[in-house]
């Protein structure tokens, strides 16, 4: 077998992955973002606790979502390279998060997927990080505005943040 079947595989479960995650952010984003236009403003004494909720939640979504990217992978381990769904998942697992602890290995042909699984799972736990404190911005964001709307009135609120951005 060679490289270029091995590149082509390489690149279809990459591909797939990246589409994965996409979509899982395009969901987590819709959510969030509705969740932020909902406001937090009728529940004035537990601010910080459905702000920890709201987090919880998304990161409960972010794991599912890297369980998804791994059973992906496993399903090609096991296609094609491992004997039981045990040790698929196991090994994809280690790659992913880079652990990689080399007791079970991938036939010689297709052991480049290895390190290819570790660089993806690194770039994908990046862009989760990366989403994940976006939101937390965004819900501390919009925790602040409706603070200031309930001090200050909506209407001082809104000339408030006219100033300030001009």
């Amino acid at each position: 077998m060679g490289f270029t079947r091995q590149a082509g595989v390489a690149i279809v479960l990459v591909a797939a992955t990246l589409w994965l995650q996409s979509a899982g952010m395009a969901v987590l984003i819709h959510w969030a973002r509705a969740s932020i236009d909902r406001g937090v403003k009728a529940l004035s004494e537990w601010h910080s606790s459905l702000i920890m909720i709201r987090f919880t939640t998304v990161m409960i979504v972010l794991h599912i979502l890297h369980i998804l990217h791994i059973l992906l992978w496993a399903a090609f381990h096991r296609w094609r390279c491992l004997p039981s769904w045990e040790s698929s998942f196991y090994f994809s697992a280690a790659s992913y998060s880079t652990v990689g602890y080399g007791d079970v290995v991938l036939p010689r042909v297709w052991r480049v997927l290895g390190p290819l699984e570790s660089v993806t799972g690194v770039l994908m736990c990046g862009i989760s990080v990366s989403a994940l404190f976006a939101i937390l911005i965004r819900l501390l964001e919009s925790e602040t505005q409706s603070s200031s709307e309930i001090r200050m009135g909506p209407r001082l609120s809104r000339i408030n943040r006219l100033m300030l951005s001009g």
